[in-house]
């Protein structure tokens, strides 16, 4: 492979002669592309999708084919999705890394710099799973989160009953299952009577009716019900959500 000149690095060969980098921002995207393609080889770009199809516009009319872009937060994720669906090979870079090269020049800008180390092949893009995975992984991980949140509203559901002096607690071994959720959901509906409320014992439960019914007399003040209420609300809704959160995916088989 012939040597080129490199702007201040004569032994770096330019693998990526057609590279280009995107300096990720909040609120602005710095891309830069070979100094030879363009008077302006480095400008501004907004956020919004039509920006990012304008910048997938100039990449292209500079003859770029490879882009390289910071992982910053979740805001390259537009830029990396629209850039792809353009056409370009994308590769995500973690900044640290890309940053901590030496031979860097003052003047030379975050883009400029990450847009000269991807022509010079030194950048390893992180792993980005095909689009198919990506899309699963992110109904796996939005789950998950879900079942964070439930197990948070489940406590202070717990909570509330301690309050009330219910002590469910003591005689299921997860107020979040069955036998526990129709009790909870029958004291919300406004259920008192420890008789009734014992009656929704499943079979499987270990405790007698006897005690539970003892572990249904409690000191039901308006604002520890009101409590209970909004937290078994939150996780009925969330358990529901995180049921669906999977259902309606299938991978695309034979491809």
């Amino acid at each position: 492979m012939t040597k080129r000149k490199t702007g201040g690095h004569p032994d770096l060969n330019v693998v990526n002669p057609n590279a280009a980098a995107i300096d990720i921002g909040s609120t602005m995207h710095m891309a830069a592309v070979n100094p030879d393609a363009d008077a302006m080889p480095v400008r501004a770009f907004g956020t919004f999708t039509q920006d990012l199809h304008d910048l997938a516009d100039w990449l292209r009319s500079s003859g770029v084919t490879s882009v390289a872009m910071e992982s910053t937060g979740v805001y390259w994720i537009p830029a990396f999705e629209i850039q792809e669906a353009h056409g370009f090979e994308v590769i995500l870079v973690n900044a640290r890394y890309a940053k901590n090269v030496p031979g860097r020049k003052t003047d030379v800008s975050d883009a400029g710099w990450l847009r000269q180390l991807h022509s010079y092949g030194l950048l390893r893009g992180s792993f980005r799973p095909e689009a198919e995975m990506a899309t699963l992984r992110a109904y796996m991980r939005q789950r998950e989160r879900l079942t964070e949140y439930a197990a948070a509203h489940i406590q202070h559901m717990q909570k509330a009953l301690m309050e009330m002096n219910l002590q469910l607690h003591h005689v299921f071994s997860d107020i979040a299952g069955a036998t526990g959720m129709w009790i909870i959901r029958a004291i919300v509906d406004g259920e008192r009577d420890p008789e009734v409320l014992a009656a929704f014992r499943d079979i499987r439960c270990h405790s007698s009716l006897d005690t539970i019914k003892a572990a249904l007399v409690g000191n039901d003040r308006e604002e520890h019900v009101f409590a209970l209420h909004n937290h078994w609300n939150f996780t009925i809704s969330i358990k529901s959500k995180s049921k669906r959160a999977t259902a309606g995916w299938r991978p695309q088989l034979g491809r």
